[in-house]
C-alpha cells in the first residue's frame, strides 16, 4: 500500500468516527503514537493524517497535545450589506441572546476619533456586547456611535436592536457600510467575555457606517471566536 494512501485510509476513518459521533465534539482523536501502534505506519504518516484533519477543520491542534474535535456546524454571517444583529439572528432562528456588557458615554481616545472623524470635544457612546448562541457566548461586538447623531441610548434598546431605534424612532437613514476583515490573536478582553474553548485567534469584523448624507456616525469591531462562523459575499459580474 501506497504512504499517501496510508494516511488516506487513517484520515477517512477518523473523519467517519467524527461525523457519525464516535468522536464527539471537544473529544480527544489518537496521539501520533497511538495512530503509529494502531495502524503500523511512521510518524510522519501519522502527522500527516492529523495535519490534514486540521486543515479541513475538524480538529484543533495545539503543539505537544491531541488533536480536540471541532463543532463543524457553523453559521452564515452576511458580509455584504447592513444587517443588525436582530435581523440576522432572525433569519438563523438559533437560542440567541444579547448581553450588554458596557454602556456608557465617553469622552473617546484619539485612535477612535480618528476612525470616526470626529473633533477633540466630541463624545461617543461606547457599547460592549456579547452575542450568547445556543449556549455560548461567541461575538463580541464593540461599538462606537457618535452622540450627535444619537443623544440618548438605553439598555433595552442595546439588547434588541439600535438600528431599529435609530431608523424608526430618531427618524435617520442608515446607507451603506465600509467592512475590513482581519484575522488577529485573542485579547484579554476576548477571553474574558467569550467561550474561547481554547482558540487562541478571532475573526474581526470591522465597520464603518454611514448616513445618507454621508455622515459616518458608527464603528464597530465585532470579534468572532473562529470555528462557529462562515463569513459570506454575493458578487455580480457587471454585463
Amino acid at each position: 500500500m501506497k504512504m499517501s494512501s496510508k494516511y488516506s485510509i487513517i484520515y477517512n476513518e477518523i473523519v467517519n468516527k467524527i461525523e457519525n459521533g464516535i468522536y464527539k465534539i471537544n473529544d480527544q482523536i489518537p496521539s501520533e503514537s497511538e495512530i503509529m501502534n494502531e495502524y503500523c505506519v511512521s510518524r510522519d504518516t501519522a502527522r500527516k493524517s492529523i495535519s490534514r484533519l486540521e486543515q479541513n477543520g475538524y480538529i484543533l491542534k495545539k503543539k505537544g497535545k491531541r488533536g480536540i474535535v471541532l463543532d463543524r456546524n457553523k453559521f452564515d454571517f452576511p458580509v455584504s450589506g447592513v444587517v443588525s444583529f436582530k435581523e440576522l439572528s432572525d433569519k438563523l432562528g438559533q437560542n440567541i441572546k444579547t448581553s450588554v456588557e458596557i454602556l456608557e458615554c465617553i469622552m473617546p481616545s484619539q485612535s477612535i476619533k480618528d476612525k470616526l472623524e470626529i473633533g477633540i470635544n466630541d463624545k461617543v457612546w461606547k457599547i460592549v456586547r456579547t452575542r450568547n448562541i445556543d449556549g455560548e457566548k461567541i461575538i463580541l461586538d464593540k461599538d462606537y456611535l457618535v452622540q450627535k447623531y444619537v443623544d440618548n441610548i438605553t439598555h433595552e434598546i442595546c439588547e434588541n436592536s439600535i438600528y431599529e431605534y435609530i431608523e424608526g424612532k430618531l427618524g435617520l437613514k442608515i446607507a451603506y457600510a465600509k467592512k475590513e476583515i482581519t484575522v488577529q490573536s485573542a485579547t484579554e478582553e476576548d477571553k474574558r467575555y467569550l467561550h474561547m474553548k481554547g482558540f487562541d485567534m478571532v475573526v474581526v469584523v470591522k465597520s464603518y457606517t454611514y448616513l445618507d448624507d454621508s455622515s459616518l456616525f458608527q464603528y464597530t469591531e465585532s470579534r468572532h471566536r473562529p470555528d462557529k462562523f462562515i463569513f459570506v459575499d454575493f458578487a455580480r459580474r457587471h454585463a
